[in-house]
């Protein structure tokens, strides 16, 4: 069980093409996103997202999960909530805005379920991650913390 390096195509962006195909663009994924998916993560801030997920899973220091989440947000726990939006049905989840917005938790959306389960170091795919603050990784925190901030709220 080795991992197999991939090769560089050409700079005209075929990587995903290069990785089996498998990989869907941004844009691609944003076409199966759901109608209450607002605010919505653009790439880049889901990148940094994604990478922040990533550190804070290495850390432990993650809630995964609908039942968890909802949970820890009734306890009081802080930090960022982040939401698949291409989670059907949307009944699932379509409450947990509105208990971050009534205390104050700063939430985004992000195309991809899938992207983010695996982001969390799990071959589930995952609908909601709240991201606890941590030392290990506070840098990245604070500027996903700042821009998911900035996003505009759904009317």
């Amino acid at each position: 069980m080795t991992k197999v390096k991939k090769e560089r195509v050409s700079a005209d962006g075929d990587e995903a093409a290069a990785a089996g195909g498998t990989e869907k663009s941004y844009h691609e994924l944003i076409a199966n996103v759901n109608t209450i998916a607002q605010p919505l993560a653009s790439k880049k801030l889901s990148k940094k997202l994604y990478k922040c997920v990533k550190k804070a899973a290495r850390v432990k220091n993650i809630r995964r999960g609908v039942k968890e989440v909802q949970k820890f947000i009734n306890k009081g726990e802080r930090g960022i909530v982040v939401l698949a939006g291409d989670t059907l049905p949307i009944d699932v989840y379509c409450h947990l805005p509105i208990m971050c917005e009534d205390r104050n938790l700063p939430y985004a959306y992000i195309p991809s379920k899938v992207d983010l389960g695996s982001s969390a170091g799990s071959k589930r795919p995952t609908c909601v991650i709240l991201i606890k603050p941590h030392q290990d990784y506070q840098e990245a925190y604070d500027e996903c913390l700042e821009e998911v901030s900035c996003l505009p709220k759904p009317l």
